[in-house]
């Protein structure tokens, strides 16, 4: 069953923006005209999702104001930066049961829409989570060597070969067990990689980190590009 909700991460301090962020969040910095939380909001409604939640923390009243009047519930982390793991945990509430979709907001996409490509994937019998993965040359702006390996069967394993895109399906079960109150996904999938569970699927369009002020030419372009061209994420 494909799942219906989405979890849209804009809690994070932006950091890496330096003086871009030091008056608004990073989900607000505009892109071609328009806010990244815009445009990963838009990738999430294609999927028409019953419940979709974004979360915030930094500059967290800027983002609720931006999203009032919408159809998107917020998981209000003002009294704690959870990271991804206890910030997913937090908005269980707001999600509902069974497996969600979730989205970075700090990147760009030119190619199939990433949650319909993975929604056609998603196999709830023999998955816990799969995650969208990026070849290196295809992450505009990402300097990293990799964070996981594709097996054959399609699981992954941990190594420098693919890039995790910030695109997932997830069984959101096993976080009732993890007793730390902030932590990382990481701890999760590390999990759920020793039950088998934690597959993975080669995305084969373009995506942009825009976590720095540099890559946001590289942004832009590629918005630009998919513009004039047939890939437009749809």
């Amino acid at each position: 069953m494909i799942p219906q909700a989405v979890m849209i991460f804009a809690a994070g301090r932006g950091t890496r923006m330096g003086a871009l962020t030091a008056a608004r969040p990073k989900p607000l910095i505009e892109v071609s005209g328009r806010p990244l939380i815009d445009h990963a909001l838009d990738l999430a409604r294609a999927v028409a999702p019953s419940r979709l939640v974004v979360n915030t923390h930094y500059l967290g009243a800027q983002i609720r104001d931006h999203l009032a009047g919408q159809d998107v519930m917020v998981s209000d982390e003002a009294d704690l930066l959870r990271e991804t793991g206890g910030g997913l945990r937090h908005a269980l509430p707001l999600l509902g049961p069974g497996p969600v979709f979730t989205l970075n907001s700090d990147a760009l996409w030119r190619g199939d829409n990433p949650l319909r490509r993975l929604a056609a994937a998603w196999d709830p019998a023999r998955m816990e989570a799969l995650l969208l993965m990026l070849p290196r040359d295809a992450a505009l702006g990402h300097s990293g060597a990799g964070d996981f390996r594709l097996t054959p069967e399609g699981r992954l394993t941990r190594g420098p070969e693919l890039v995790y895109s910030g695109a997932q399906i997830l069984r959101t079960e096993g976080l009732a067990s993890i007793r730390e109150e902030v932590f990382s996904l990481n701890l999760l999938w590390d999990r759920i990689a020793a039950r088998g569970g934690l597959y993975g699927l080669a995305y084969d369009g373009l995506w942009c980190d825009v976590g720095r002020p540099e890559n946001l030419p590289l942004a832009e372009s590629l918005i630009a590009e998919g513009t004039r061209g047939a890939g437009d994420v749809s």
